[in-house]
């Protein structure tokens, strides 16, 4: 189940669902069968057949919380707090002179140099999330554009580019039948 923020469930709502789960292992250790625990519990007819399915191989303990899930973080919390660090630093700290954005390549060519781990640009997103690091979108305007010029440029020359519309004439999209005047 995906979400808005890119994570999973909460603790709380893994929580609840695991409180459920027990409860219809309980049901399920007194006789009641799986369409009924579905009914009492307000779950798929799928699901209550599938955890019983887990009860009886596994026991009580099947119908526990595995936790978060996804792959684990190829980084350990030191490394973390490294790139977060050096990421702070920016972009010409790490050779990238030419302008201060740090792009996905730029990160996971960074996470590569430093902790010899390959990542992928989705995969980089996803650890700059979880980060607290989010895409900006830079302001597509040039820093030496002067706006006085560009207001002379449409006022002025614009104006002498554009093409004078033609006058509108009756006309005919059939080459077989002539328009009428």
């Amino acid at each position: 189940m995906r979400y808005p923020d890119g994570g999973g469930l909460t603790p709380e709502a893994r929580a609840k669902r695991e409180r459920i789960r027990l409860e219809a292992a309980g049901l399920f250790a007194t006789g009641v069968p799986p369409i009924q625990v579905a009914k009492r519990l307000r779950v798929s007819r799928k699901s209550a057949y599938t955890w019983h399915r887990a009860w009886q191989t596994g026991g009580t303990d099947a119908l526990l919380s595995k936790g978060p899930s996804g792959s684990d973080c190829r980084l350990d919390d030191r490394q973390l707090e490294r790139l977060q660090a050096e990421l702070d630093a920016g972009p010409a700290a790490h050779g990238w002179s030419e302008d201060q954005r740090w792009t996905l390549a730029r990160v996971a060519t960074l996470i590569n140099d430093l902790f010899r781990q390959s990542y992928t640009l989705r995969g980089t997103s996803y650890l700059l999330h979880r980060l607290g690091w989010s895409p900006q979108v830079p302001q597509r305007r040039a820093a030496e554009r002067d706006d006085d010029a560009v207001a002379t440029w449409v006022k002025e020359t614009w104006p002498l580019a554009e093409q004078p519309r033609g006058t509108r004439t009756h006309g005919s999209a059939s080459k077989t039948k002539p328009a009428r005047r």
